[in-house]
């Protein structure tokens, strides 16, 4: 009897620190990081609380966590551009919860899956199909950053009012009719046929031009030697006249220059004649002459 009494002391012993045990355990709990815990007593949301442990009331309240890191969302859909050509477009959006309005976001739409479906997909899907077919393919295709900024300005405004911050929107992919393709790559190559041939005719101009200029260069190189030599010419004339003027006058005033002139040119021989060898007297006429 006594150690039946004794097994059910120990059963109930146990019980109650199991009991204990559980109790304790569902009053603690955790909040990870990038995440806020939305704390729920009887199902209604009461407050959030940060990352980190922190104590709830056992069996009355749960907690629910809500991302606040940034989240990523993508939606593939049908358009078309401004000249009604058909197009498939896909498009993410980058998107956080306001930290702060997380139990108010909680509170009207339920979680972030809610939030999504009922409120960011149908907007984004809204602001990407008003802008695509203000472009035309051509555009869209090679300025991709003014559509992205055209669906950015129309989904701020449209999100304006939840507590909710979108940006980076980024068109990932655009998908034309083939055709249309094959007829933007003949563009594109006539348009670089068409540049080379501009870019081989400007290469021709200027080497036309810098032959021109060699040449042009080379004649005044010429006329130049030309007019160098002329003005040599034109002053070692002067220089012979004015020597010619400075002796001619000289000998005018000097007679006797002509005398030593001539003696300095006398090789000192006498001048041979058909009358012989013998001695010929040497006159001077221009003594006789002035006489």
């Amino acid at each position: 009897m006594f150690q039946k009494q004794l097994n059910i002391k120990w059963i109930a012993s146990g019980i109650f620190a199991l009991a204990v045990l559980i109790v304790a355990m569902s009053s603690v709990y955790t909040v990870e990081e990038g995440h806020v815990g939305i704390v729920k007593r009887f199902g209604e949301a009461k407050y959030q609380e940060n990352p980190g442990l922190h104590f709830k009331v056992p069996f009355m309240d749960s907690v629910e966590s809500i991302e606040v890191r940034t989240r990523k969302n993508g939606e593939k859909m049908a358009s078309s551009t401004a000249e009604q050509m058909p197009v498939t477009v896909e498009v993410s959006v980058n998107w956080t919860v306001n930290k702060e309005a997380a139990l108010e976001l909680f509170r009207r739409y339920g979680g972030l899956l809610q939030f999504e479906q009922r409120i960011l997909d149908p907007r984004f899907r809204s602001a990407t199909k008003d802008t695509i077919p203000k472009f035309e393919a051509e555009q869209l295709i090679q300025d991709r950053a003014l559509a992205i900024t055209g669906i950015e300005t129309r989904l701020i405004e449209e999100m304006s009012e939840f507590p909710v911050i979108v940006d980076n929107i980024q068109i990932e992919n655009i998908v034309l009719p083939s055709k249309y393709i094959q007829s933007i790559e003949t563009k594109q190559t006539e348009k670089n046929l068409a540049a080379a041939e501009e870019h081989k005719l400007e290469r021709q101009r200027l080497e036309a031009l810098r032959e021109v200029n060699t040449a042009d260069a080379q004649a005044q190189g010429i006329i130049k030697v030309a007019e160098a030599e002329a003005q040599s010419i034109l002053l070692k004339g002067e220089a012979e006249a004015k020597a010619i003027e400075a002796k001619a006058r000289a000998l005018r005033d000097n007679p006797l220059i002509v005398k030593l002139t001539e003696a300095q040119a006398w090789d000192g021989k006498l001048p041979a004649t058909i009358l012989g060898s013998g001695t010929m007297p040497i006159m001077d006429m221009r003594e006789a002459a002035s006489k």
